[in-house]
Order: C-alpha cells, then sequence, then structure tokens
C-alpha cells in the first residue's frame, strides 16, 4: 500500500475542494437564468408548447447516451496514464476515441431522424396543431447528437487533467445560454423550431471551445493524429458496462414524463416537470463534487491505497453538509416559492410534487457517490447489472402509481432512488473493502 504524508493530504484536499468549488459554481450559477427565463417561456409560448420543450431537452440529454460510455472511459484511463506517468500514450487513447465517438454520433443522429415521426405522432399525445412544429424541432435535434457526443469526449479529457477552469469556462455562458437564448428569440418567433435552433448553434461552439482547449493543454494531439486499434478495447470494455446504465439510467430518470404525456397531458408534463427540472438541478451540487472525485478515486485505486476510503467517506459528509438545510426549505417553503415564481394554480398543482421529488434527490445525491466510486474501481458492471434489475420493478409500480396522477409519478420516482442508494451504498462498502484486502 502506498502512504500519504499529512503534507499531500492536505495540499490534495485544497486542490479538490478548489476544483469543487469552480466545478459547483459553473453548474449551479445558470440555476439563475432558469429561474427568470422558465416563467417568461411558459407564458409566452404556452403550457403545451413548454412541454414538448422539455422533452425535447430529455431527447438530447438521452440521446447522448450513443457515447456508449466512452466519454467516461476516457476520462478513467486518461486519469490513469497520467497517474502512472504514461503521458505518451494520451494523444492516440483520445483520437481513438473520438473517432469512434463521431461514428457512434452520426447513428444516434440517424436513429432519432428514423424514430421521430413515430415517437410525435404515435406514441406522445402532441397536440394536432403543434405536430408539424413538433416533428421539425425533434429533426433539428437530432442534428445536435453528434455534437453533444464529441463534446463528452473533450470534457471527459480536460476532467481527467482537473482542468475545471476551462471546464466551467464554457458550462457557465452555456447554462445561461440554454435558458437565455430562446427567451432573445422570443420576440422575433414563439416556434419551438427557432428556439431549439439557438440551441443547436450554441452547442455546436461550445463543442469548437472544447477542442481548442485540449489542443492547448495536450499540444501532443496535434503532433500525434492517429488511431491506436489496441486502445479500442479498453474503451469498449469500460465503455460497454457504461452504456447499458447510460441506456437503463436515463430511461427511469425520463420515462416518467413520457408516461404522463402518452396517459395523461402534455399540460400534466408542464406541471409535473417544472418542479422536477428546477429540483433536479440539485443534483449538480453531486455533479459537481464527483466530476472532481471521480479522476482522484481513480487515481487513489490505481495507487493501490487505503486513501480511497478517507475521500469516499469525507465526500458523504459535504454532501449532506450542503444539501439538508436546501431540502427542508423546499419542504417548507415550495407552495410560497411556487406562488411567487409563476402562480398560485401552478402551486396548487405541483406542490406535492416538489416536495417528494426534493426528497427523492437528496437520498439520490448519495447513491452517485457510491456509483461513482464502484465505477473508479474499475467495476462499472455492478452497477449496470442494478439498473437492469430495477427497470421492470420500476415500471410496475410506476405504472400502478401512474393512477393517482403526477404525484403518484413523483412517489415512483422516490422509491426507485431509494432503493437504488441503498443498494449502491453496500456494494461501494463490498469495494472498499475487496480494494484494502487485494
Amino acid at each position: 500500500m502506498i502512504s500519504k504524508t499529512a503534507s499531500s493530504i492536505k495540499a490534495e484536499k485544497h486542490s479538490l475542494t478548489r476544483n469543487v468549488i469552480v466545478n459547483l459554481f459553473g453548474q449551479s450559477a445558470p440555476m439563475v437564468a432558469a429561474f427568470f427565463a422558465i416563467p417568461i417561456l411558459i407564458k409566452s409560448i404556452g403550457t403545451d408548447r413548454f412541454g414538448i420543450l422539455t422533452l425535447a431537452w430529455v431527447v438530447v440529454g438521452y440521446f447522448s447516451l450513443f457515447d456508449i460510455g466512452l466519454g467516461r472511459a476516457l476520462t478513467k484511463l486518461v486519469a490513469e496514464y497520467i497517474g502512472n506517468d504514461q503521458t505518451k500514450e494520451i494523444p492516440g487513447l483520445i483520437w481513438t476515441a473520438l473517432a469512434l465517438m463521431i461514428g457512434l454520433g452520426m447513428i444516434g443522429f440517424l436513429f432519432l431522424m428514423i424514430l421521430t415521426p413515430w415517437l410525435v405522432e404515435t406514441s406522445l399525445r402532441i397536440p394536432e396543431p403543434l405536430l408539424n412544429e413538433t416533428k421539425q424541432t425533434f429533426y433539428l435535434l437530432a442534428i445536435s447528437i453528434p455534437i453533444v457526443i464529441i463534446t463528452t469526449g473533450l470534457r471527459g479529457v480536460l476532467e481527467a487533467h482537473q482542468r475545471f477552469d476551462l471546464i466551467n469556462f464554457v458550462r457557465v455562458p452555456m447554462g445561461f445560454f440554454t435558458f437565455i437564448g430562446p427567451v432573445a428569440v422570443l420576440p422575433f418567433s414563439k416556434s419551438l423550431v427557432a428556439l431549439v435552433s439557438v440551441l443547436v448553434i450554441g452547442r455546436f461552439f461550445a463543442c469548437i471551445v472544447h477542442v481548442i482547449f485540449c489542443f492547448r493543454i495536450i499540444p501532443s494531439i496535434g503532433q500525434e493524429i492517429r488511431i491506436k486499434r489496441c486502445m479500442i478495447r479498453p474503451l469498449f470494455s469500460f465503455g460497454g458496462w457504461l452504456t447499458v446504465s447510460n441506456i437503463v439510467g436515463p430511461m427511469m430518470l425520463y420515462m416518467d414524463r413520457f408516461f404522463i404525456a402518452s396517459m395523461i397531458s402534455v399540460t400534466a408534463v408542464a406541471y409535473y416537470t417544472t418542479p422536477y427540472e428546477v429540483l433536479i438541478k440539485l443534483l449538480i451540487i453531486p455533479t459537481a463534487i464527483l466530476g472532481v472525485m471521480f479522476p482522484a478515486f481513480t487515481h487513489a485505486f490505481a495507487q493501490n491505497t487505503l486513501h480511497v476510503r478517507y475521500l469516499y467517506y469525507q465526500t458523504m459528509k459535504h454532501m449532506a453538509f450542503i444539501l439538508i438545510p436546501i431540502v427542508l426549505f423546499i419542504l417548507f417553503f415550495s407552495e410560497r416559492a411556487l406562488t411567487l415564481w409563476i402562480n398560485a394554480d401552478f402551486a396548487h398543482n405541483s406542490l406535492h410534487v416538489s416536495q417528494i421529488l426534493a426528497l427523492g434527490v437528496f437520498i439520490n445525491s448519495f447513491g452517485h457517490i457510491s456509483q461513482s466510486l464502484i465505477q473508479a474501481s474499475g467495476r462499472p458492471d455492478i452497477t449496470a447489472k442494478l439498473h437492469l434489475i430495477q427497470l421492470p420493478l420500476y415500471l410496475i409500480y410506476l405504472r400502478i402509481l401512474l393512477s393517482y396522477g403526477i404525484t403518484g409519478v413523483a412517489i415512483a420516482w422516490l422509491i426507485r432512488v431509494s432503493i437504488s442508494t441503498i443498494a449502491l451504498a453496500y456494494l461501494a462498502d463490498r469495494t472498499l473493502k475487496n480494494n484494502e484486502f487485494s
């Protein structure tokens, strides 16, 4: 085992804390834009159009799974090469991963183009006047899939190098633009096509900036442009199981609103999704922390140290310290907040959903920590198998609780994340014990 001195632990803690703060700011700052933009969008384009817009955001997020886990695999492998002082291998790894991701992005593009007519005309209860507009919007979103996937890979390279300053240099303005961009279009058009066009253009420029940053911190990328076949297997080996999680995980995360749209109405989607989209932003806290901690966990496992247990429990402690006051505020003051933010009718329809989802997000945050630890140990198959077991069970009680409306859907989501968090905590503890005695 490799031990760490008190001074090295202190220096590492300072570095990790700084990166977490930068990452947390980068992911939370756009919430200010969302706070002001969402009521304007709902008032300007109507509840139905806004419900469709939220579904469009989900589609882009979900179809980014076509990277089949290569973005996360790239972060892990680059972090390992840095930890093991094998930096000469990094350019070949990056170009190999990007070549694979470009191909997979094109597959995602074609898949959504083919799926759109069925999705819009048959699967979802889209109002007749909005059918053509929705279809054009989804075609436009298909174009963004390769861009999103490539950007994910480039961000993974920056994360492995702990360059969260550069990542958030792009993330902050893009986060604001995601909400402010569509609002800026409203004086000229209320069409979903126009609103989403602006978002696609923004994603393209963000991808270009990520390319520039990667060339800046790894100059050898431009000097060693080659694809190495020997890198393909490690990428797919780690990314393959992540793909299962990336398919099943988001499916369980987002399928609730598609059930609501197909069995209740797109108006109900808006009542459910508006508090959901705000509260799910609380996951930026574990996301920001784990963006930093995942490569840190990977380094610790690569060096085979007991230090990984310390990092794990410190992360848990700080997560609770940050989230508890926020969740308590939401539980007690969400009705008044929704009334002031949107209106009393919206607050009446969304109150119980807000409270249930807030509790679920709190519980789920700790599950994210355990999942990140398990994957950093090189066992993404464990979390993937857990997702596969959960999916059919979730479908059963989601369908049952759907009869209680959007409140029942929120309860189903709470049950799912609670079961998942308990299971992941147990598996993470076993992973730590196995590492200590290996």
